[in-house]
């Protein structure tokens, strides 16, 4: 727990320090669970590793780094190949072989530390939720410096995780997305997998007593699914994780002495605050990330909107000008045929008008050159496409003007002129109305 609100740097610092390394060392192997839809393997192996490290507090007496580490690295690989047997030899899916493995080395995990717990110096809480603030009392000289033996522990973790990443970088992303591929040009999958789940288990036991067993799967999973929303480049999304989890641990710790007296309290836990930071991050990509965030689709949904409503527009006064009505369609009836309210028609007015586009006479609206050039390439479109769904795709004609309708946004000069081409140069669609001309690019002032 945290019983002060001062940051000092003597004792924060280090709490910084053994956080960033374990989200960072976390975040680097977890990114190749999460390309494998193996997330819930991470958070198998941490819980499963339990038993190993009770065996060895029941034989050593001692939580030595050394044993812990053995029999958390025996306990993980067996989980993994429990599971992959499991699911090879019946019909299983992962998920629930994963289930059944985890849940039932777990649990006699949980019976041996309760078993070793009245034997040795253990404290079964600290396992599960972890203790980083303690991390500056626990120190090792490292020449004038006293260093806590967590952040030895892992940086040296941290520094073998970059490194497997940065040596196998190639067969992982092969395997990653192509296992079967790996496999025939003699990658061995398997054997990259299993290193892979014995790194997950040395990076879950080292951040035990920083984060503890459960909040681990967190800095396993959160910080790599947030970067896999914001880019599609397996490199890039391997150091952006990292610099997640990095922040999440900086942002948790901040956190935890800041936000409790928000409300009256003086702490909570650190890795508790990480694991919510992490979890904050990823909800703020899921809500602006630039390709893939809610707000950002929205706003790419409006424009689109917008831009159909106003070639919606141009083609409305192409039309009324091509039946050479006297008076130029007001606001008003402008609304009455396209189906919009009013103040979405008054941004489509004024955007085409800036555009030079159209322009006011005598209340309404009518085409400029300009306008007319864009509204008679889209009333083209709109028309091939109609003949082309009569002729080619056997489209009745009481059903082509909805789909032409949709279409016709999106046909460039080279696709009105394909489909000119297939429907034989019509001069006038299958209502009867004639075909716009591609001239008309050329000579704007014609209608």
């Amino acid at each position: 727990m945290i019983a002060t609100s001062d940051w000092l740097w003597e004792l924060d610092g280090w709490i910084v320090a053994a956080g960033v390394l374990c989200a960072v060392a976390s975040s680097l192997v977890g990114n190749f669970l999460v390309l494998r839809r193996s997330s819930l393997l991470g958070d198998a192996i941490s819980h499963a590793v339990l038993p190993g490290l009770a065996v060895a507090f029941l034989i050593t007496g001692s939580r030595q780094s050394l044993p812990m580490f053995i029999g958390a690295v025996i306990v993980g690989i067996l989980t993994a190949a429990l599971t992959q047997g499991i699911r090879d030899s019946g019909k299983i899916d992962e998920g629930a072989s994963m289930g059944v493995v985890f849940t039932t080395l777990f649990a006699l995990g949980l019976v041996l530390i309760v078993r070793a717990a009245d034997r040795v110096d253990l404290d079964p809480g600290c396992v599960l939720y972890g203790a980083i603030e303690l991390t500056p009392l626990d120190t090792v000289p490292v020449g004038s410096l006293e260093v806590p033996r967590v952040v030895i522990t892992l940086g040296v973790v941290s520094i073998i995780n970059l490194a497997f990443v940065v040596v196998f970088f190639k067969e992982l992303r092969l395997t990653s997305f192509d296992p079967a591929l790996a496999d025939a040009i003699g990658f061995r999958s398997q054997r990259l997998h299993y290193l892979l789940m014995t790194l997950v288990a040395v990076t879950a036991v080292a951040s035990f007593e920083s984060v503890g067993n459960i909040l681990v799967v967190a800095m396993f999973v959160v910080p790599a699914a947030t970067a896999r929303l914001l880019t599609d480049r397996l490199g890039v999304m391997v150091g952006l994780s990292a610099v997640l989890a990095a922040a999440a641990a900086v942002i948790g710790h901040w956190s935890a002495i800041t936000v409790p007296r928000w409300f009256g309290y003086t702490s909570t836990t650190t890795a508790g605050m990480m694991a919510v930071a992490s979890g904050g991050l990823l909800v703020l990509a899921i809500v602006i990330g630039p390709r893939q965030g809610v707000l950002p689709r929205l706003y790419r949904r409006w424009r689109l909107a917008g831009m159909i409503l106003r070639d919606d527009l141009l083609a409305l006064l192409f039309r009324s000008q091509e039946r050479r009505s006297e008076s130029a369609p007001t606001a008003g009836l402008i609304r009455q045929a396209l189906p919009v309210n009013r103040w979405r028609l008054r941004l489509a007015l004024w955007n085409e008008s800036r555009a030079g586009r159209i322009e006011s006479v005598d209340g309404g609206y009518r085409l400029t050159p300009v306008g007319r050039l864009r509204a008679s390439s889209l009333v083209r479109a709109h028309r091939l496409w109609e003949q082309y769904l009569v002729d080619r795709a056997g489209v009745t004609v009481d059903r082509i003007h909805q789909h032409a309708e949709r279409f016709e946004h999106f046909a460039d000069r080279d696709l009105r002129d394909q489909l000119e081409r297939e429907t034989e140069f019509p001069s006038s669609d299958p209502h009867g109305s004639p075909i716009p001309s591609e001239e008309n690019r050329d000579n704007p002032s014609s209608g």
